[in-house]
């Protein structure tokens, strides 16, 4: 070799070593493990380092749902939760089967209890149809067959709605990653240069230089993007989703959602009997008083200060109250939640409820108060932000993380490019 290229490689095995890995990932939950583990297996070789602030995985969101896997019935065909949540929920059950963590293909009925509800339900027959799923209609009587002590009106059943251990399947991909994943390791600053890569700092005094950032930090993931000097464009605004245990389980064989109201992006308190055996009632949907608020008491008065600064909070509050109320009277009163419950199990009575874990939803909130309804992935200089990824995010996070590997490859492979604005709308 002459000495000139011996040269060239020795300044570019130089400048690799400067760097701790190729693409550092903030966020150990599902989305966050899933892109590392999507990038080491489509490009073997890559190093990839994941940063989370807690001891071990899937604390926040990835472990505190209802572990359901989504169908994809809900959203408008074309969209990326469409498309992801019908590929996910396939990929996720073969995932589970795979490496044997806990899961099972239940089917769910959504149900009609009142007349108003009778046009929503039939939308949502159309659009399940149009994402390619398999949908049944039953009227009141073939309810029954499914769920002998559910009443409604009307329902439909999908057959491709399941439960898992969302949480395993996190610890799962961070075992085969083969990523570096740091525990305990939260961010409290970033260094973005285009013409260089990225440097994060963690409380603890760490740095960690990447060519690439990946920000899959949840319910901060607006306060990343900042730290990294991009505007999101957007706030997360907390919402605390109370569940309760039912004490009869027997009442529940699979999954029982009422019909959503389209003006919201929540479901409804519904019924979710879960690998365990037992079953979960609700989520509720409340405004947080922190971004971990998983309690009343709970209060952190910095963040519940940003929230209210926030002009999309104060459009979303005008906007929505009439709902907000009653879903903030049903997490004040058993009785009114129960009463919700009701209206889909009769036979259920205040004394079979009993307190669970709630969780917290990380609901981007826009500028006017909209609430940013698909995934949202934006992409900057050496930086992919991914800003809106609640449920079904679990379902879909197989795909969701191949899209993300995609994206930082491509900066890898260019990293002088300009990172395009990518939304919901990119491919």
């Amino acid at each position: 070799m002459h000495y000139r290229e011996r040269e060239v490689v020795r300044v570019v095995r130089a400048v690799r070593r400067s760097y701790d890995c190729d693409v550092l990932v903030i966020g150990g939950g599902i989305v966050g493990l899933s892109t590392a583990y999507a990038i080491t297996r489509a490009a073997p070789g890559t190093r990839v380092t994941v940063l989370e602030k807690e001891p071990g995985p899937a604390r926040h969101q990835t472990g505190r749902n209802s572990g359901v896997i989504h169908s994809g019935i809900y959203y408008r065909p074309g969209s990326l939760k469409a498309r992801y949540a019908v590929r996910g929920a396939a990929e996720m059950v073969k995932f589970c089967a795979e490496y044997g963590i806990p899961h099972a293909v239940t089917g769910k009925l959504i149900v009609a209890t009142d007349r108003d509800e009778l046009p929503r339900l039939h939308a949502l027959v159309q659009r399940g149809r149009e994402n390619g799923l398999p949908v049944r209609e039953l009227g009141a009587t073939q309810i029954a067959e499914y769920e002998p002590e559910i009443e409604g009106l009307a329902a439909i059943h999908v057959g491709t709605t399941g439960v898992c251990d969302f949480a395993a399947v996190a610890r799962h991909l961070a075992e085969a990653s083969g990523a570096e994943i740091r525990y305990g390791a939260r961010v409290v600053r970033v260094d973005r240069r285009p013409e260089l890569g990225v440097a994060a700092l963690t409380a603890a005094g760490d740095v960690v230089r990447g060519r690439v950032l990946v920000n899959c930090a949840g319910l901060y993931c607006d306060e990343i993007a900042r730290l990294t000097g991009d505007d999101p464009g957007m706030r997360i605004v907390p919402f605390r989703g109370e569940y309760y245990e039912l004490t009869r389980p027997e009442l529940i064989r699979g999954l029982v959602y009422p019909v959503p109201d389209p003006a919201f992006p929540f479901l409804g308190v519904h019924l979710t009997r879960g690998v365990d055996g037992g079953v979960h009632v609700g989520p509720n949907a409340v405004p947080a008083l922190a971004r971990e608020g998983y309690d009343r008491r709970t209060v952190r008065p910095r963040e519940l200060a940003a929230t209210l600064a926030w002009p999309g909070s104060r459009h979303l509050a005008r906007r929505h109250w009439r709902h907000g109320t009653g879903e903030l009277h049903r997490s004040l009163s058993r009785r009114a939640f129960t009463e919700a419950v009701r209206r889909l199990l009769p036979a259920v009575r205040e004394a079979d409820l009993i307190p669970a874990p709630a969780g917290v939803r990380a609901q981007a909130v826009l500028r006017d108060g909209t609430l940013a309804d698909d995934f949202l992935i934006r992409e900057t200089p050496r930086a992919i932000h991914v800003l809106n990824a609640p449920s079904p995010a679990a379902t879909a996070s197989l795909p969701i993380g191949r899209e993300i590997a995609r994206r930082a490859l491509t900066t890898l492979a260019d990293p002088t490019r300009r990172g395009a604005d990518a939304t919901a709308k990119s491919p």
